[in-house]
């Protein structure tokens, strides 16, 4: 059921519905379907993206999830994997090959740091790294006829940076692709602004109850095709279940993203007036040096903040163990509050040159703001913060 009059919140409610009636997202656990025969078998064989014949080829409880995001991104497709990670590869392996060139954003999530040094070096696919927070860096950066891809992540994970998504879209020739997974579909529309492909690691905020491990892009449906054809190869399938709940996760998007966008303001504003914070970094504060990019592009500023904490690692570490309510947990988006010390988890594997280039120092907190009252998170970070000192 989609409208496009429909505010994005409704949307969220109303996406990926199926023609069964069932109010629940409806599981489809099997594997495989029988055909009718031989014609049958090959028809669904040569199809892209069929969903009655082999649950890698696609599925239907995955493909409702898939049609939810399409609609909340305003794309024509998208598609689902195992894990954000699953889309990442996904997408670089089959759009590159040995030869190639990628511009890729600095400072960003280290696990796609550590593919993009990694495998991809190991391949033969070159890669140039740019601060995504100067627009211009990205387009100098590109080599034309060999710049496959231009990869970026807004907000970045885990200083809060931003990509200018109208100048990144202005990219012509190679394919972009913005993680937009700290935003969700709610909080921003990259593809609005020109970019090809969306990702997200929807294990996070879209599926949001820690119990989803999923990924997802969405862009228009022959490149979501192509790509869709190297990833039945690839095998990096999102499981039914996970989608289901994913799904779940949307239905109750915009009600989550509200409460926890409300709070995470509030306590970026407090954390800013403490003594023992030096720095605070949230789009939403007037002090964010993209405050102003941030009003533009984005509807929600998001239910991450980052902060920096006077004393280094070992005031984190008193700061840590003293709190009772937030926990320490590497993963974001869900229903509590959760803090991780990223330099030494997240992003241990980021060598030394590049963490002080993005900002990423032992005094770094990032803080994923959940559903409890946020005068209680506050009271909690307030008794940890005196301790640590």
């Amino acid at each position: 059921m989609g409208n496009e009059n429909f505010e994005p919140a409704t949307t969220a409610i109303t996406a990926g519905r199926d023609d069964s009636g069932s109010l629940a997202p409806s599981l489809t656990p099997a594997t495989t379907w029988s055909s009718s025969g031989l014609e049958e078998s090959h028809r669904q064989a040569t199809a892209i993206h069929e969903t009655k014949f082999y649950s890698r080829y696609a599925n239907p409880t995955v493909e409702a999830f898939e049609h939810a995001i399409a609609e909340l991104e305003n794309t024509q497709a998208a598609l689902a994997f195992a894990s954000g990670m699953g889309a990442v590869s996904s997408v670089v392996l089959a759009l590159c090959a040995t030869g190639d060139h990628i511009v890729a954003q600095r400072n960003c999530y280290a696990g796609t740091l550590a593919f993009l040094n990694g495998p991809c070096a190991r391949l033969g696919i070159e890669v140039t790294f740019v601060d995504g927070r100067n627009a211009s860096e990205f387009a100098a950066a590109v080599r034309p006829g060999k710049t496959m891809l231009v990869m970026a992540e807004s907000p970045s994970n885990p200083h809060i940076d931003l990509v200018d998504l109208a100048a990144l879209g202005a990219i012509k020739g190679p394919i972009t692709v913005v993680d937009s997974t700290l935003a969700t579909p709610l909080g921003q529309r990259p593809h609005d602004h020109g970019v090809s492909i969306v990702l997200h690691s929807a294990t996070k905020g879209i599926a949001g109850h820690n119990d989803a491990t999923i990924g997802v892009i969405a862009g228009d449906a022959e490149l979501i095709g192509e790509i869709w054809g190297y990833s039945i190869l690839h095998g990096a399938t999102a499981s039914p279940f996970d989608a289901m709940n994913a799904l779940r996760g949307v239905r109750t998007l915009d009600a989550r993203l509200t409460r926890q966008c409300e709070s995470a303001q509030t306590l970026a504003e407090w954390l800013s007036e403490q003594k023992n914070v030096t720095a605070v970094h949230y789009p939403g504060l007037k002090s964010h040096p993209q405050h102003a990019l941030a009003k533009k592009q984005m509807n929600y500023f998001g239910s991450v903040l980052s902060f920096e904490i006077a004393g280094g690692k070992p005031a984190a570490t008193k700061l840590l163990s003293a709190l009772r309510l937030i926990r320490p947990a590497v993963t974001l988006g869900g229903t509590e509050t959760l803090i991780s010390h990223s330099a030494s988890s997240t992003h241990n594997s980021v060598d030394a040159d590049t963490k002080a280039k993005t900002g990423l120092t032992d005094s770094l907190l990032r803080l994923s703001v959940g559903l409890e009252a946020c005068v209680d998170i506050q009271r909690d970070l307030a008794t940890a913060l005196a301790q640590s000192n």
